[in-house]
């Protein structure tokens, strides 16, 4: 077995010891040139603690940035062709992954994202990486954000080598995170009710929400109620319309990640290369579907607003707080611009050049 694992993973001539998201403590090589991730959507934040090309020393992944964010897929394929050709295993995440096929790629490191339900063969699939004598790290970007993308970061700058980059986008994201963080605090007014829903018209079921951690949570940190708040025990669940009627929320909020060439009819367009004409054209058609959401009196006030989904899963989450914030409390957020927020992050941290619209708003009826 140590004969095999020494055919099958490099050696770590060259290593060091860190700590991972669930405080395992983990050997890696000093400069990992063989590394397969578990979600190729990761690529979001590899490349805030990455220069050039994030996916360099990537050789294997899930296809999920293809399959649910092709404009972004799109974009870095320009930027860099290569991107295409690494391997991809499984349609959207690292649950569909074969241990066999991730060890023949033989890569000396191993990424993986935490998820809302851990995926029943997980520890499986780690043992045989382990015997294999793989390293393998977790992050979390999309669970408890507001306690672990720091940390998340921090581990990948240390681990790509390049903590000057991730300490630069960390300093940027405390300074928009606290800015909303200490607003809230000095807020004594009113809380407004809201209803966050998962892809408006993507679904055929209504309404899919979130109860608590990941998007709840950062519904809560921008002062939000969530209506959805303690209603199950799940991360995800169901309300039925009715019972969004009743609630009556100040401000309806649906996530969306249409994309702008009409293959994804019937959902919201946002994200890059979306329009502002395409993002609010079809957030007005697929909310003129809902014949009970459309009364709400949300959607008749211009309270109504769709935000990318897509953000979520990765350190961008700080423009959904800003948003949601913005959305919330128009007045106490004033000055708050999501927009150049999104645009600086591209600016300042990003390899592809700023394109698209991430969130819109219903006029009033």
């Amino acid at each position: 077995m140590l004969l095999l694992a020494s055919l099958l993973a490099p050696a770590l001539a060259s290593a060091k010891t860190v700590v991972d998201i669930s405080n395992r403590t983990v050997e890696v090589p000093d400069n990992p040139q063989r590394i397969v991730v578990g979600e190729s959507r990761m690529l979001y934040t590899l490349a805030l603690v990455e220069d050039g090309n994030p996916a360099k020393n990537i050789i294997g992944w899930p296809g999920d940035m293809q399959n649910l964010d092709p404009q972004s897929w799109q974009l870095y394929v320009k930027a860099f062709p290569q991107i295409a050709q690494i391997p991809q295993m499984g349609k959207n995440n690292f649950t569909q992954f074969n241990a066999e096929k991730v060890i023949a790629l033989k890569p000396d490191l191993v990424i993986l994202p935490r998820y809302a339900k851990t995926p029943t063969d997980e520890d499986q699939m780690l043992g045989r990486l382990t015997q294999a004598g793989i390293p393998v790290i977790y992050v979390d970007l999309r669970i408890d954000q507001l306690n672990n993308t720091i940390p998340s970061i921090k581990l990948l700058g240390e681990v790509l080598n390049n903590p000057q980059k991730a300490a630069r986008f960390i300093a940027f994201y405390q300074q928009h995170m606290n800015r909303i963080k200490e607003r809230i605090a000095g807020y004594h007014g009113k809380k407004a009710t809201v209803m966050l829903q998962l892809q408006l018209g993507r679904r055929q079921t209504c309404c899919t929400t979130v109860s608590h951690g990941n998007l709840a949570d950062l519904l809560a940190f921008a002062g939000g109620d969530n209506i959805a708040g303690g209603i199950f025990k799940s991360v995800y669940g169901q309300m039925n319309p009715e019972a969004v009627i009743a609630a009556n929320p100040d401000v309806y909020i649906s996530t969306g990640m249409g994309t702008p060439d009409g293959k994804s009819e019937g959902n919201i367009q946002l994200g890059p290369l979306v329009s502002k004409e395409q993002a609010e054209s079809s957030f007005r058609q697929v909310m003129d579907q809902q014949p009970l959401l459309s009364h709400l009196q949300a959607v008749k006030n211009g309270r109504a607003y769709s935000v990318w989904h897509n953000f979520y899963l990765s350190p961008y989450h700080m423009v959904d707080v800003e948003v949601f914030a913005k959305t919330l409390y128009p007045q106490l957020f004033a000055d708050v611009d999501p927009q150049q927020t999104v645009k600086a992050i591209y600016d300042q941290f990003l390899p592809i050049p700023f394109s698209g619209t991430y969130w819109s708003q219903l006029p009033a009826k």
